[in-house]
């Protein structure tokens, strides 16, 4: 009623009997919905998707070797690349050392809601584990029967009622920056940004990068642990 279209229309467009809605009508769903920017983009993509538009999934998980270069320049910086699966690509000496010893870093699905660990590692958890279910949304985009996708999300919903929650809630929000907190079992609790960059050469990929405020117990808490790396060596 609030969109201006009528019950059986609606049911239609939920039930995908109705194949063409306009543009107008949903803009009125969305607006009703309260869904933001990024949420009301994938409801246009979703409602036009064609064949002939549909993004082609990136198969070969190759990460450039001046990308590998460039993050293992970054000392000071645990930087890892991820594609739209959130599968570890490639990662530094910092990245690896930060993550070590936790269980399915291979993916960082996994590593939220498959290992216990997490909720440890994580200090807020919850927070965390909302946002990369709403980033996975928003990576996977129209190629949701990516069948590596779909092998994903099923693994993950036998494997974890809070993913089976969380999923079921459809939240659509890429990452681009946020402050996380972390729990290192070897130097405490570190507080960082975490920037998310485009990879152009290869767009189904994603660049994370972790920065503490310079001068904060957080950054030296990271370079105490580059200190580490760098002796384990």
């Amino acid at each position: 009623m609030l969109a201006g279209v009528s019950s059986d229309y609606y049911s239609r467009l939920e039930q995908g009997r109705e194949r063409n809605p306009s543009d107008q009508v949903l803009e009125a769903l969305a607006r009703v919905l309260q869904l933001d920017a990024e949420a009301t983009e994938h409801l246009h993509e979703l409602a036009h998707l064609r064949a002939g538009r549909r993004r082609s999934v990136d198969r070969v998980d190759h990460v450039n070797p001046i990308v590998l270069r460039l993050m293992e320049s970054w000392d000071h910086a645990p930087a890892y690349v991820i594609n739209r699966r959130l599968d570890v690509l490639a990662r530094n000496a910092r990245a690896a050392a930060l993550y070590a010893g936790l269980e399915h870093s291979d993916n960082m699905m996994r590593l939220t809601f498959l290992n216990p660990a997490a909720h440890e590692f994580y200090l807020d958890w919850r927070q965390e584990a909302c946002s990369r279910v709403a980033h996975l949304r928003a990576m996977a985009g129209t190629d949701c029967d990516d069948p590596a996708l779909l092998e994903l999300v099923e693994e993950l919903s036998r494997g974890s009622e809070d993913f089976r929650q969380i999923w079921a809630r459809y939240d659509v929000r890429a990452r681009t920056h946020e402050s996380i907190g972390m729990r290192h079992r070897e130097i405490g609790d570190v507080f960082v940004s975490l920037e998310v960059l485009t990879i152009d050469s290869a767009s189904s990929q994603k660049l994370i990068v972790f920065q503490a405020d310079p001068g904060s117990p957080s950054e030296e808490a990271l370079a105490r642990l580059g200190r580490l790396t760098a002796s384990s060596r």
